[in-house]
């Protein structure tokens, strides 16, 4: 087969979708020596991305997402392949391409969440886009030979809000990575040019509404009473990290709340381990990588137990409705409070992580591809 990958989130500068990018091609090439591959990538991807098996080809498509070059400049240089499958590694596959494909839809965020806060765009232009949105992911969901997803959870939602029959849905859970070991020789010199001064929680991520960082930033008011930690959130700076630090410093907390920019995957495995917690207050995800990679990191989680988190994370964190602010900061106390839970929830979390392989993933996608 002649199998093309639309990998143009290809990076983990994506986030968790560029991630999955990453990995699922790195495994592919291990698993697969007959089929060739036609890897679609943006500038950068093409750069960052080197075949590490002969029957693996990159090809540039630098098309923005959900730009006139991706609905129709891309299906051309598709057709122009010749390709028997693609598969579409985000839900925003051109309209024009009409030959076989099969997409990855992770979550159905944007049509749970709308919110214009997401966006800096000016709001009737942000909401004519979650219409083309909503039209799109239909249209796509119905043309694909199959929609790949990443938790029962989100099959559900496809399911619902797309009026997909479920036997056209195949749930394949991501995997995690133990991340590189790191040279901890220098940690407290790096601590101190960070800001941090004291133990500290973690988060990192997005600064997405749906995340609930306001919400977070709201619980080290209440934590503060009880254990003297600072909270640091890490994520690329961009317009909503912004946003997020006006709201620190009008909640008189620039001492206590400090934001680190984007980290590499050495300087996050840093960050894991020095931790004392990693929260996760996020209302909605497909799948949740961050907590898993912590756990990878023998750091304890407390997370929110809505969407698909309970049954990624099973009885290996501490849970708390995200909604109230109360029971956020109640269960970082509890946890900080007791070391002896503190080392039940690492241990945990060891067993809990490595039951999620990139290299099942890619079996599974496989599977899919050749029709199995």
């Amino acid at each position: 087969m002649r199998i093309g990958i639309d990998a143009r989130i290809y990076g983990t500068w994506h986030g968790g979708i560029g991630r999955y990018a990453v990995k699922l091609i790195a495994e592919l090439e291990k698993i697969d020596a007959k089929n060739e591959y036609f890897v679609f990538l943006d500038r950068q991807g093409f750069e960052a991305y080197i075949p590490q098996a002969p029957n693996f080809k990159k090809v540039l498509a630098d098309y923005r997402a959900y730009s006139f070059g991706e609905q129709f400049l891309l299906p051309v240089l598709l057709y122009r392949y010749n390709l028997d499958l693609v598969h579409f590694t985000h839900f925003n596959a051109p309209f024009g391409y009409f030959k076989p494909f099969v997409v990855t839809i992770h979550d159905l965020i944007i049509t749970r969440y709308p919110d214009s806060r997401a966006t800096t765009l000016p709001k009737w232009v942000y909401w004519l886009k979650v219409g083309l949105y909503k039209m799109l992911v239909k249209i796509v969901a119905h043309r694909a030979k199959k929609i790949l997803t990443v938790s029962q959870f989100s099959a559900k939602d496809i399911e619902k809000y797309l009026g997909v029959k479920v036997e056209k849905i195949e749930v394949i859970y991501n995997g995690v990575d133990a991340l590189p070991k790191s040279d901890m020789a220098l940690a407290g010199e790096w601590k101190k040019q960070l800001g941090i001064t004291k133990p500290f929680l973690f988060y990192v991520g997005s600064a997405y509404p749906h995340k609930n960082l306001e919400k977070l930033i709201d619980a080290m008011l209440l934590i503060k009473q009880h254990h003297d930690v600072q909270l640091v959130l890490g994520g690329k700076k961009n317009y909503f990290y912004q946003q997020l630090q006006k709201y620190i410093t009008d909640k008189n907390l620039t001492a206590d709340v400090i934001l680190v920019d984007y980290l590499n995957d050495e300087q996050l495995a840093k960050m894991y381990r020095l931790a004392q917690l990693y929260v996760f207050p996020s209302l909605i995800e497909g799948f949740g990588l961050p907590p898993l990679e912590a756990q990878a990191s023998d750091c304890p989680v407390v997370a929110s137990n809505y969407s698909c988190l309970p049954e990624v994370l099973g009885d290996s964190v501490v849970y708390f409705d995200p909604t109230k602010t109360e029971a956020i900061a109640q269960a970082v106390n509890t946890v900080l409070a007791d070391d002896t839970l503190r080392e039940k929830l690492i241990t945990l979390g060891k067993n809990n992580w490595p039951k999620y392989t990139w290299g099942r993933c890619a079996q599974e996608v496989l599977k899919v591809y050749l029709g199995k």
